[in-house]
This record gives structure tokens, C-alpha cells and sequence, in this order.
């Protein structure tokens, strides 16, 4: 018997409970796991508000560094006592244990912490396939990134640095200003007070960005397109605000024959592979300071309803970790 975070219905914060679960030996393919590091991402509120729904009851979390307790059938690349992290996969890490699949778990550098894993994964992972896959971003390139302050943000607007390109990032406010620019983001626009596309227009002689990316949804997405050069693209990856309106495709072309897509990491990690060689590239960037762990704001586990709401209303900065 161990003890997890579930929730029987959709809605606030309120709907997670500590509950006891029984979990049992890894099956094949499986480990069992004991967290030592819990990551908070903006998927989580997804699932438990049911933008993103599950099968319900459900556990929450997709992101945790563990050590490993038992390995089942069939699994070779891990052993009783690694050090490991997962990203992905099946929602329950908002727990003490827990069984999870060997093929969604990465082996954890000595130079990186557990608290660094569980805070800097997910959010790295999604910022590795963003800028390098999803539109894969140049030298020269100026880029526009909404919630720069965020988790996903914080480590996009250092490694886009490193790759050369102009960053411009959204913000909340004249700390969250200060924050990113020190993290490497050329200009800062504070959203509650500035015009987002005249600054645009403003920094890139009215020539628009190469591209957008955009986890906001609802409040934004009418403004990226108006952001973007002819022939640049959009990325949407979620929906803090509320769903994206739908989008007149004339409308992309009347725009300069613009690209629009929606991500999603899952599409990016499926195959084992490619979730290594995308963790490796993080890996290796965190080593060579290319990306410098974030501020962690750290809650207890059974704190998580407190640590929603904070992550829900913009109180929060870089990563937020919840502790076993």
C-alpha cells in the first residue's frame, strides 16, 4: 500500500485528494518506483479542469525523478537502485510510488539533480522539440514566445540564445521582465499594458517574427498571427487562456501563406529514440550551462491544491516542484 494525489471528478483545485492505492510488482516492461521529486507542469490543470480529458478517477502528473525499486519482465536497461526520471506517459506521478513504463524513463546523469530532473524534463523535453523539431529555429531567426517567464519559457528563451536567434517574450509584469531578459530574452513585453504587435512591428522593422509559440490559446492567438512574417509559423502547445478560436485558413493566406500547427509532445517522444537522443540534447545543454536550472518553487506533496492554484494564477516563476 502507498499513498497518491487522485481525482474522482473534473474541476478546481479542491477535486485532488490523498487517497491510499495499492500498486503491486512492475508487470513487463514496467518498474516500480519511489519519487524523490515531483514535477508540477500546466498539463496537470489541464486534466484535472478537463480541457485535457482522462479516464476518471485518475492520478495527475506526468513528470518525477525516482529511484528505482523493482523491474519487470523483459527489462534490461534498468536495475534496482538507478537513479531515473520519466516525462510522459500515463498521469500518476502526484504520488509516493508508482509503477511507470521502462519505455517512457530516462536514466539520470550524475551532474543533474533530482530536483533539477524533476523541474527541468517535462518543460525541457517540450522546449527540445518545439525549437528544434517542430520548427527547427536559424541563426538570425527572431522568435516570439508567449508565458517567456513560465517553466516551458524560462529554459526556450536560454537555449534559443545559444542558437543564435532574437527572442522576444511575453510577460505578466516588470519582474517577470527583468527575469526573462537575465535568462537571455532580447526584448520583454509586458502584455496587461503594452500593445504586442506594435512592440513586434516596432522591434523587427515591421517585417513580423519567423515564429510563434504560443501556450496561451484564446487571448493570444489573434495576435501571433498578426506577429508573424509572411510565411512564418505558429506553434500552439496549450491553452492557459481557453481554447484557440477556430481559424479561417483564407485567412493564413491573405496573412503572407502563413503555417499554423498544434503540438504536442506526446507526437515527439512516442518513438524511444527519439525521447533519447531529445534528452540527451537537454541533458547536454544543461551540462555545457547552455541552460542554468530555474528558480524552484517547492510544496509539499500533500500541499498540491495550493501549488495549482499559485501555478493557475501567475504567482508562480520557473518550475514548480511538489516533495514526497
Amino acid at each position: 500500500m502507498t499513498q497518491a494525489i487522485r481525482f474522482h471528478h473534473t474541476g478546481a483545485p479542491e477535486t485532488m485528494a490523498w487517497e491510499d492505492v495499492e500498486i503491486g510488482a512492475p508487470g513487463a516492461g514496467e518498474l516500480r518506483v519511489r519519487h524523490t521529486a515531483i514535477g508540477v507542469n500546466y498539463i496537470d490543470v489541464y486534466h484535472r479542469n478537463g480541457t485535457y480529458p482522462l479516464p476518471l478517477p485518475s492520478g495527475l502528473g506526468v513528470e518525477a525523478a525516482a529511484v528505482v525499486m523493482a523491474v519487470g519482465a523483459g527489462v534490461d536497461e534498468f536495475q534496482v537502485g538507478d537513479r531515473v526520471v520519466y516525462a510522459g506517459g500515463p498521469p500518476g506521478a502526484y504520488a509516493l510510488e508508482r509503477l511507470v513504463p521502462a519505455a517512457r524513463t530516462l536514466k539520470l546523469p550524475d551532474a543533474v539533480s533530482d530536483e533539477v530532473a524533476a523541474s527541468l524534463t517535462f518543460k525541457g523535453l517540450t522546449a527540445e522539440y518545439l525549437i528544434r523539431r517542430c520548427h527547427p529555429v536559424q541563426p538570425g531567426d527572431t522568435v516570439l514566445f508567449h508565458a517567456a517567464a513560465g517553466g516551458v519559457g524560462a529554459i526556450a528563451c536560454q537555449w534559443l540564445q545559444h542558437l543564435g536567434a532574437t527572442v522576444i517574450g511575453t510577460v505578466s509584469s516588470d519582474e517577470k521582465a527583468a527575469f526573462v531578459k537575465a535568462l537571455g530574452c532580447d526584448h520583454a513585453v509586458v502584455y496587461r499594458r503594452e500593445d504586442l504587435v506594435q512592440r513586434v512591428r516596432d522591434i523587427t522593422g515591421g517585417a513580423g517574427v519567423s515564429v510563434v509559440y504560443d501556450s496561451i490559446g484564446k487571448d493570444t492567438v489573434a495576435q501571433s498571427l498578426q506577429c508573424l512574417r509572411p510565411r512564418g509559423t505558429l506553434v500552439s502547445f496549450g491553452v492557459a487562456s481557453g481554447p484557440a478560436p477556430l481559424l479561417d485558413l483564407a485567412e493564413l493566406g491573405a496573412r503572407g501563406s502563413l503555417y499554423v500547427t498544434r503540438a504536442s509532445i506526446a507526437h515527439y517522444t512516442a518513438n524511444r529514440q527519439e525521447l533519447l537522443a531529445g534528452a540527451q540534447a537537454l541533458f547536454d545543454a544543461i551540462a555545457a550551462g547552455m541552460i542554468r536550472p530555474a528558480k524552484v518553487t517547492r510544496y509539499a506533496l500533500k500541499d498540491v491544491q495550493q501549488a495549482h492554484r499559485d501555478l493557475e494564477s501567475a504567482r508562480t516563476s520557473g518550475s514548480v516542484v511538489l516533495l514526497p
